[in-house]
């Protein structure tokens, strides 16, 4: 039984066509006896483009989850997409879909030992990129708090609340009810409780 694959092309300005794309990929198919079932295309768009922004991508990723293929055959990985973001979460959805990938340009072929190894490789620095943005982040909030300012959302919480909590809470009305009446978290309560104490 042959294995089905989907082409997808991609052109970011109307004026240019996936003619060319279309043609090498269908070759490739052939040659490699796969049954193509679907060809997507985006014109027009930007690889820098979100999922949101590019229906193509957007169904061919669902197409992956749902199965309906076992492989996709693009030009180039830049078709995919230019924002190693949005890279590395598709690479974490088709993998995850146990769907193959082929990169003409590259030689890249997941259906193949040494494809599915550079294709770990890939998972890895794109692992270690998000871990490295992770530390980013964090070592940036831990200096605007050195510095003094404040992370996370603003809070609603003044003097006004801080007093009608305590003051609720002296005439024993419950922890949930000051909640629900005030408009701010059971945790929020908590908290002004804590530092009235």
């Amino acid at each position: 039984m042959n294995r089905k694959a989907v082409i997808y092309s991609r052109v970011s300005t109307n004026d240019q066509t996936v003619d060319n794309q279309l043609k090498v990929l269908r070759e490739v198919a052939e040659r490699k006896g796969l049954e193509v079932v679907r060809e997507i295309s985006d014109e027009g768009i930007s690889g820098a483009k979100g999922r949101d922004e590019r229906k193509g991508f957007d169904e061919l990723i669902k197409g992956a989850v749902r199965k309906e293929f076992d492989i996709i055959l693009v030009w180039d990985v830049s078709r995919l997409g230019r924002s190693l973001k949005h890279l590395v979460s598709f690479l974490d959805d088709i993998q995850s879909a146990r769907c193959d990938l082929y990169i003409h340009q590259s030689g890249l072929d997941t259906s193949t030992a040494s494809g599915k190894m550079m294709f770990q490789l890939l998972s890895v620095f794109s692992e270690f990129e998000r871990s490295m943005i992770r530390e980013r982040v964090i070592a940036g909030q831990q200096r605007a708090k050195a510095e003094g300012k404040h992370i996370g959302r603003k809070t609603n919480v003044n003097d006004g609340i801080i007093t009608a909590v305590y003051q609720l809470r002296q005439t024993n009305v419950p922890i949930k009810r000051i909640a629900k009446d005030l408009k701010i978290g059971v945790g929020t309560v908590y908290k002004i409780l804590d530092k009235v104490a």
